[in-house]
């Protein structure tokens, strides 16, 4: 086992090596006519049964799902879908293109919309090169195949950075998290909370706060995540209720992380929980944020090491080098609760390469013996993690089994999701576009705890705008 583990690292070592010289960063292109998706070529046998992280003898698909849903969790049925809707006109800069990196729903917002069965209003980050967050209005949901008859959220605030400069042109692939939070002890205000990342990193300042209004966020921050590598804590960002943070998680009452393809950050989504500071005892940037509780982490954390230390036995069920799970939420309702992320979910065989089935060696830029394949013409030169199929996706996860984490019952990398949903039948548009860039299906999260509203974005959807759709929990 140490042996296998020794290897596994130099690989990890040799991708970063590689993807650091000879990855490309490609801006969304939008002045070229794309009618109709291009596919991909049809892998061949040999492209096709080539794998590189997970050795070949150990390479089997365990089904999520296959227990059953546990007892107090939520099943994934009572999720009724209610329809969609599109995101505003009026936006301003780059907007809502290639948006949906975060969202979170805010309970006070759009107080002249209270009256509907939506109220509130939702934070939500447009484009993906800038990371800046608008308020929206939430109107009524439609349930339709045709744009044309969905409604148009409104703006309620325009465009902010609300981070105070931490996302800059100079970042690889950056992402955000945002999550609303009422005035905690010694605020005067609500606050969002953030966390920011990029493609490449290790141990740097990530999270942060910032004012709900927009014109003035007075953002308060970085601080570094205690001992943990940037891949495992710095995409998505949510609450966790008040009740489960009181018995197991010291007050704990947020939850960040990050799901980092490729293995770096370990075989499944990473989960912290991790306590606000209050008003009275905000520090300075460049702090280290101390109040943290692992919930989930499917490796080892080393001392100084931006990978996780993994083997196979630390394997999410279902888990491939090429899913992105971009959001999740903490579902609570009469019918059970919920841990869930929302994102990609490859199926079927899983390479690294080019979307066209060409693969790349990992150490073929400094071992003569191995010859680098030609990069492909575009759509197909962006390298990476790529597989047979991908489908948009909710993974659950039991809430109790993370508690038996805490308690020392259960190792970060025991709980398994219980069961995943399919969202495809749902999506206006489920397929991967490597033309325009549409590598990641779904978006953010947000949940409405009061209303057992959900809201999960669509990207690329409408044009190179995201959609919202909006599902309920059912009650008993």
């Amino acid at each position: 086992m140490e042996a296998a583990m020794k290897i596994h690292k130099f690989k990890i070592v040799c991708e970063m090596f590689l993807l650091f010289f000879l990855s490309a960063c490609h801006l969304p292109i939008q002045n070229e006519d794309f009618s109709e998706p291009i596919e991909p070529p049809v892998l061949d046998n040999e492209q096709s049964t080539e794998t590189h992280s997970i050795d070949d003898e150990k390479k089997v698909e365990i089904e999520i799902g296959t227990g059953g849903i546990p007892e107090a969790s939520l099943p994934p049925q009572t999720l009724r879908y209610l329809g969609a809707f599109r995101l505003p006109d009026d936006s301003g800069e780059m907007g809502w293109d290639y948006s949906g990196h975060g969202m979170t729903y805010y309970p006070g917002g759009d107080p002249a919309g209270t009256m509907d069965s939506f109220p509130g209003s939702l934070f939500v980050v447009g484009h993906d090169q800038q990371l800046n967050v608008a308020e929206i209005s939430i109107p009524e949901p439609i349930i339709s195949k045709n744009l044309e008859d969905l409604n148009y959220a409104q703006m309620i605030q325009s465009f902010s950075d609300i981070t105070g400069g931490a996302i800059s042109e100079d970042m690889d692939i950056p992402r955000i998290g945002i999550e609303y939070l009422p005035a905690q002890a010694g605020m005067v205000e609500d606050k969002i909370y953030f966390c920011v990342g990029q493609h490449f990193q290790e141990f740097e300042p990530s999270h942060g706060w910032a004012s709900i209004n927009l014109s003035n966020p007075k953002p308060a921050g970085l601080w570094v995540f205690n001992g943990y590598t940037n891949y495992t804590t710095n995409d998505y960002l949510f609450a966790i209720p008040q009740e489960w943070a009181s018995t197991y998680a010291k007050d704990y009452i947020l939850a960040t992380g990050r799901f980092r393809e490729g293995v770096w950050g370990g075989f499944g989504p990473a989960l912290f929980a991790f306590a606000p500071l209050d008003g009275e005892n905000v520090l300075a940037p460049g702090s280290t944020l101390t109040a943290i509780q692992p919930l989930l982490l499917y490796g080892t954390q080393v001392d100084g090491s931006p990978d996780l230390l993994t083997d196979y036995s630390m394997r999410m069920d279902g888990y491939s080098e090429a899913d992105h799970w971009w959001g999740g939420a903490w579902l609570t309702s009469t019918q059970g609760d919920a841990v869930i992320f929302t994102g990609t979910k490859a199926q079927g065989e899983t390479w690294y390469g080019f979307s066209n089935g060409i693969i790349w060696a990992y150490d073929c830029a400094e071992n003569p013996d191995v010859d680098c394949p030609d990069v492909p013409d575009f759509p197909y030169d962006d390298r990476g993690y790529w597989a047979e199929n991908f489908i948009p996706a909710v993974l659950f996860f039991n809430p109790e089994d993370l508690a038996q984490v805490v308690q020392g019952e259960m190792a970060t990398y025991d709980p398994q999701p219980y069961a995943i949903l399919d969202l495809s039948e749902y999506w206006f548009d489920p397929e991967i576009r490597v033309e325009i860039y549409k590598r990641d299906l779904v978006g953010a999260a947000a949940f409405d705890q009061v209303n057992g509203l959900l809201y999960i974005i669509e990207r690329l959807a409408d044009e190179y705008k995201s959609v919202i759709h909006v599902f309920r929990i059912e009650d008993k």
